[in-house]
């Protein structure tokens, strides 16, 4: 398809300028053109040359004179051809995908921060579509039928970019898992509380202390089938309660990227004082860490905050 079919449709709604064509085609997510004038300018004399759309100048007092296009009957004619043409197969041209390619020979940490930073884009992506779904970018919108075609296409794009976030889910949890052997070094064991399970972590042969020790504690809860997790103060090395490091943040936004319900338990006689135990009331405030001084509380939060969730939404399973 040529860029010379999406200016007929713009035109089809209305009479605009080549500007306005440009800024309409630089915002939509599914013309997929650079939208730079020679490109915009280029069809548009096609367009005319061809008997497809007419041009009108109008001249401004103040500013410069202004061409505004409209399509003609036989651009009409041209444009329903066109669209009762056999549709082309979706593009799968992503270049995400040849570097994903060639990706094992980065380290685990190295892989998971490239996934990461690709699920961020992909979920900025979501935001923006749906914000510019909600400002009404571009829509003709002549009639109902019309409304729900534009707004079934943004749902088809969003959609994709949701798609695309359950795939990398996957390939992330296939990953870790691939690390069993790591794992095995922890001394966790599995608790069921009200139906509900969850990992209680005690001790590890070698304190954590990386981002990859993060990715380990998802993997076991990922073999075990649950999203809780509740960690000792025990299992981490001195470097976490340093909050110069940078380990502390690192690790629990693994946590929540994966969204592994978190619960700390810190006895109240090593409850670290200073900055640490700020950044604790801190992280107090959220709905995915928290910190105790006993297992119990530890425990009842963990629980209790799945069942809150399952009431809200019964469909609710854990990730």
């Amino acid at each position: 398809m040529s860029i010379n079919h999406a200016l007929l449709g713009i035109l089809s709604s209305k009479s605009l300028t080549g500007y306005d064509l440009k800024k309409i085609i630089q915002e939509s997510p599914f013309m997929h053109w650079s939208g730079n004038n020679n490109q915009i300018y280029k069809a548009l004399v096609e367009l005319l040359e061809e008997g497809f759309v007419t041009s009108e100048t109008y001249y401004q007092e103040s500013s410069p004179p202004k061409k505004v296009y409209t399509i003609t009957q036989e651009g009409l004619a041209e444009l329903k051809e066109w669209v009762l043409s056999a549709p082309e197969p979706p593009e799968l041209k992503k270049t995400f995908l040849i570097q994903l390619a060639w990706s094992d020979q980065l380290k685990t940490e190295e892989l998971d921060s490239l996934l990461s930073e690709y699920e961020n884009q992909i979920q900025m992506q979501i935001l923006m579509q749906r914000e510019k779904q909600q400002r009404g970018i571009f829509s003709p919108g002549r009639n109902p039928r019309e409304e729900f075609i534009w707004k079934m296409i943004y749902e088809n794009i969003i959609a994709s970019y949701e798609t695309e976030l359950k795939w990398l889910e996957k390939i992330r949890s296939e990953i870790l898992i691939g690390h069993k052997e790591e794992t095995r070094k922890m001394n966790y064991k599995v608790n069921v509380k009200d139906s509900q399970k969850y990992i209680e972590c005690l001790s590890v042969k070698v304190p954590l202390d990386t981002e990859q020790d993060a990715l380990d504690l998802i993997a076991v809860c990922g073999e075990n089938d649950t999203n809780l997790l509740m960690l000792h103060a025990e299992v981490f090395s001195d470097d976490f309660f340093k909050l110069r490091t940078g380990l502390a943040g690192k690790i629990l936004q693994k946590l929540v990227n994966y969204q592994v319900r978190t619960a700390m338990v810190i006895p109240d006689e090593l409850m670290i004082r200073g900055k640490f135990r700020d950044f604790i009331a801190e992280t107090n405030k959220g709905n995915h860490f928290r910190v105790f001084t006993m297992k119990d509380e530890a425990e009842k939060w963990l629980i209790k905050s799945v069942s809150s969730i399952i009431a809200a939404c019964p469909d609710y399973c854990s990730a």
